[in-house]
């Protein structure tokens, strides 16, 4: 049976911790949120209501992460990029989804020998992912959704020769996005998304745990 793990020892495992429970708050707060909505007079929600009865929505915005680019990095970094995913919905409640990020950033890296390499690395991700959508709590104002993703991703991390300051090679490997989101309508077919997630990813000796989030425009067409 596969082990989870955080990177590193007492302090990384708090910073896994951390992220579950950054992640169970906003998911909170998501939720909160859209009851909340539903009891307003009006004056600021969408002009026609939502009726959740389309086929096809498609998904495009901004996202941040946090990563670790080597198995023994003394410190993790972050990652920004743009999400993009497309999710047909089977009923009301359930959909099934494909989604895409791309992700760059620089990371701290351990010290090179006559410092043939820079203090920080320039880091890519390429990730694709296959999965299911739930809706829950929905109504004019507001809906909350939830999902889990599974696929791979491929990291750019470092040219040949570089072992020396504690980088992965590239590679191509497992990983999945579990969370949720809050779409705040604007109109039946245009919504505004904040998503957070937990990511699982493979590319070391274990698997670790990263927070992400993304806020960008939902698209709603097709009826069902």
């Amino acid at each position: 049976m596969l082990k989870l793990k955080t990177a590193g020892t007492g302090g990384a495992a708090r910073a896994g911790l951390r992220h579950k429970a950054t992640l169970l708050g906003t998911l909170a707060i998501l939720g909160a949120s859209a009851v909340c909505g539903q009891a307003q007079n009006g004056k600021i929600g969408p002009a026609e209501s939502a009726t959740y009865d389309n086929k096809y929505e498609v998904y495009g915005g901004l996202n941040l992460m946090t990563f670790q680019a080597g198995q023994n990095l003394p410190k993790r970094m972050n990652l920004g990029g743009g999400e993009f995913s497309a999710t047909y919905w089977l009923t009301d409640h359930l959909g099934v989804a494909g989604d895409y990020r791309g992700e760059a950033g620089t990371t701290p890296v351990n010290p090179s020998p006559g410092s043939f390499r820079p203090a920080r690395q320039l880091v890519y991700m390429n990730m694709g992912m296959l999965g299911v959508q739930y809706r829950g709590p929905k109504g004019h104002y507001a809906a909350v959704n939830y999902h889990a993703f599974v696929g791979v991703d491929h990291g750019v991390f470092n040219g040949p020769s570089t072992y020396d300051v504690g980088l992965y090679t590239n590679r191509t490997k497992p990983i999945g996005a579990f969370g949720g989101s809050l779409d705040y309508n604007r109109s039946k077919n245009l919504a505004f998304r904040l998503s957070p997630d937990l990511i699982i990813e493979h590319f070391g000796t274990e698997y670790r745990e990263f927070f992400a989030i993304s806020g960008g425009v939902i698209y709603r067409f097709g009826k069902r």
